[in-house]
């Protein structure tokens, strides 16, 4: 399929052929009809785009101090592949479309093969062929709908949604500051909705079209008399509320608001405007209700509502995003609002460049611009070959999954030069990222079916490094399929889906399983270790982990199994490791969170063999402290890691100290080790059984925190 991206680095348009996106749980697979540009925001990322890389610092800062903060961390090396990942990204663009469902995920109800539907989202309804839409981001169409105007359905809700953030009631009047394409719909469904209705704009055109479609009256802003006017037509009083669409860096909207509202009314911002007002008309003259309108509705940036489709009961939460594009399509299907004046351009797909560079350089006026798909084309799931195919090697690999991680620690690792060692495919939910990937680390092919790679004979080794609520599902079927297998901590999320590994490792003696238990590869971690030597050993490992929200992927017991399950596993390993012995029992004790997250906790391990550990992980300390501390001793001899940048040994004589300018955590030597072992047939780097002890060990923290007793393993 044909996908538009961009380049973050050039701010280039580019139509690439990609794999189909993945079918997951819980979504609809939609073939689009059309899509709608978001002319203001799309404009925006591609001038940032063709911006010098101080340029988009200064455009972004806030990821400019992610940059720092991550140099200061990690070194120059990781800071460099973070950066380089993200400025060579296909970038997909548009998130408002409308097509026909041919596909759907497991659990959809409400929706057929067949159906019309108008899609929302950015990262899901794509300016792409194929798009892959979670349900409650999906509103089901009449047959006879017109796909054309639904395609409005992204920016039909947000403007929807900022008219009910105003709360304004029949008769009353409201002021649309900005009469761009979001503005123009603002005023349409104001006056649908029976609000006498004025605009305001910096363009002449702007106004002139607002006030033959859309407004009952309408100025330019640079009108002297603009604001007396406004308060005349609207009774004398100022209009009862504003609503700000426009999108600028200066403060004129938002202090042009607070001076034409009337006392006690309501400004609410949807647009991209800073907020740092006089405060004067809105504190002590007028007490103007200040209100910010949260996209297309509740449930927008909510994980529960848009990719698990738990749905707000009706009775306490009346208009959710989903019933906000609702609303919207029943308004355009019984033609209460009429779109058509809106459309100035419309584009094919293959013509798309030619859209965006007329947005970008406003080389002629529009308002919405249109793109049109060619639904008579033929499409097939196939996969998309990369480079000419390579001799096999003795390791031939494959990778699911190639977010960050996998980007920044895992793929830039495997050896190049090698010539054993064979890259063979990608496959991951974005077909952006697959082809991506597939050709920035000089894989063979990418992919949207899982079969091209676990029945592909050349592919004997893969990595898993998708989000942790797949990585048992994926391990099964791998070992199954006879392939060797890296999985990205953790190895699973359940007891029942390490019974169930359990079971298949047992059935496939001879293929190696690795988890990416990195840290016990660091140097400064197997130097110490050799300088410990053997018996039992007290350790300490100190995490400041920092605090997460509890909205987050990773917070989320079924996606992301929780920190304990999905990071502090990495610690329990490591001691595990250190200590040369299985954990016994475990006891843990978590901080009261008011979310009920366990995300303080202190973890006290026995083992075997005696040994005692501790691990002290910490969400609530100061982000300056570095993250990781861990401390060791043996038989008069203390170890001290700090943060993987700097080693201490102490106790015979003088003491030992090593120092490293980048953090290193050991993905280099985990890596390139666990290939080598695919390639010599060696021993496992990591033991079934460290494997299953560990996963078991964080199952019991789980337990103890709860029942507040000892548990053994």
């Amino acid at each position: 399929m044909e996908q538009i991206t961009h380049s973050l680095r050039t701010g280039e348009v580019t139509i690439c052929e990609l794999p189909w996106p993945r079918v997951e749980k819980g979504m609809l697979l939609v073939r689009n009809h059309y899509s709608l540009v978001s002319a203001g925001t799309e404009r925006s990322t591609l001038k940032t785009g063709r911006k010098s890389l101080l340029g988009k610092a200064k455009e972004r800062p806030r990821q400019a101090k992610q940059v720092v903060d991550t140099l200061r961390r990690q070194g120059p090396v990781q800071t460099y592949r973070a950066v380089v990942k993200k400025l060579d990204a296909f970038s997909p663009l548009g998130y408002s479309s409308a097509g026909e469902v041919i596909d759907l995920g497991h659990g959809v109800t409400g929706f057929a093969v067949g159906d019309k539907v108008a899609c929302a989202g950015g990262g899901y309804a794509n300016h792409a062929e194929i798009v892959c839409v979670p349900k409650n981001l999906c509103v089901r169409l009449p047959k006879d709908a017109d796909l054309k105007r639904a395609c409005y359905n992204t920016l039909g809700a947000i403007a929807i949604q900022g008219i009910r953030q105003a709360d304004l009631r029949l008769g009353e009047c409201c002021t649309v500051i900005g009469l761009g394409l979001l503005g123009q719909l603002t005023c349409l469904l104001l006056r649908a909705s029976g609000v006498k209705t004025f605009g305001i704009d910096i363009d002449n055109a702007a106004v002139t079209i607002a006030k033959e479609h859309c407004c009952d009256d309408a100025w330019v802003r640079t009108e002297s008399d603009a604001a007396s006017r406004i308060k005349n037509h609207a009774f004398g009083l100022g209009p009862d509320a504003v609503i700000i669409t426009a999108a600028s860096s200066s403060l004129d909207p938002i202090n042009f608001a607070g001076e034409i509202a009337r006392k006690k009314g309501r400004v609410v911002v949807v647009g991209a405007v800073p907020t740092g007002f006089n405060r004067n008309p809105y504190w002590y003259e007028k007490e103007l209700e200040l209100k910010m309108s949260c996209s297309y509705g509740p449930g927008r940036y909510d994980l529960d509502y848009e990719e698990k489709g738990q749905e707000y009961p009706p009775a306490y939460v009346r208009w959710t995003e989903n019933r906000n594009m609702q609303a919207f399509q029943d308004l355009v299907h019984s033609h209460r609002i009429d779109l058509d004046y809106l459309t100035t351009h419309e584009f094919s797909l293959r013509d798309a460049p030619k859209a965006y560079e007329m947005i970008v350089n406003r080389s002629e006026p529009f308002l919405g611009v249109v793109l049109r798909y060619d639904v008579k084309k033929s499409l097939r799931r196939r996969s998309i070959a990369v480079r000419r195919a390579a001799p096999v090697g003795k390791v031939g690999i494959a990778f699911i999954g190639a977010g960050g991680y996998a980007q920044n620690n895992l793929l830039p690792n495997i050896p190049r030069s090698d010539r054993d060692v064979v890259r063979e495919g990608v496959l991951t939910n974005s077909g952006t990222t697959s082809k991506r990937v597939a050709e920035r680390f000089r894989f063979k092919f990418c992919t949207a079916d899982l079969g091209d790679l676990l029945a592909n004979e050349d592919v004997n080794t893969v990595f898993i490094a998708t989000r942790h609520d797949s990585h048992a599902r994926y391990v099964v079927q791998a070992l199954d399929a006879g392939k060797n297998v890296f999985v990205e901590k953790p190895l699973c999320l359940q007891p029942e889906e390490l019974s169930e590994i359990e079971h298949v490792l047992h059935q496939h003696p001879y293929q190696h399983l690795m988890v990416g238990f990195n840290r016990r590869f660091a140097p400064h971690a197997t130097e110490l270790k050799k300088h410990l030597g053997t018996g039992p050993v007290s350790m300490m490992y100190r995490v400041n982990a920092g605090a997460i929200p509890k909205g987050t992927w990773i917070q989320d017991t079924e996606i992301g199994g929780g920190r304990i399950i999905g990071e502090v596993c990495h610690f329990v390993d490591f001691l595990t490791w250190m200590a040369g012995s299985l954990p016994s029992s475990v006891h843990a004790t978590a901080m009261l969170d008011p979310h009920g997250l366990n995300d303080t906790v202190s973890i006290g391990l026995g083992f075997e063999d005696g040994s005692i550990g501790t691990v002290c992980y910490f969400a609530n300390g100061s982000t300056q402290l570095p993250k990781e501390y861990i401390e060791v001793c043996s038989a008069g001899l203390t170890g001290i890691i700090h943060d993987f940048k700097r080693l201490d040994i102490y106790g015979n004589g003088r003491p030992l100290r090593r120092r490293v300018f980048n953090q290193d955590k050991g993905q280099v030597h985990m890596v390139r080790q666990f290939i080598q072992t695919v390639k010599e047939g060696g021993a496992a780097l990591i033991t079934p059984d460290e494997i299953l002890a560990v996963t078991k060990a964080c199952f019991a923290v789980l337990e103890s925190i709860q029942t507040r007793q000892v548990v053994s393993i």
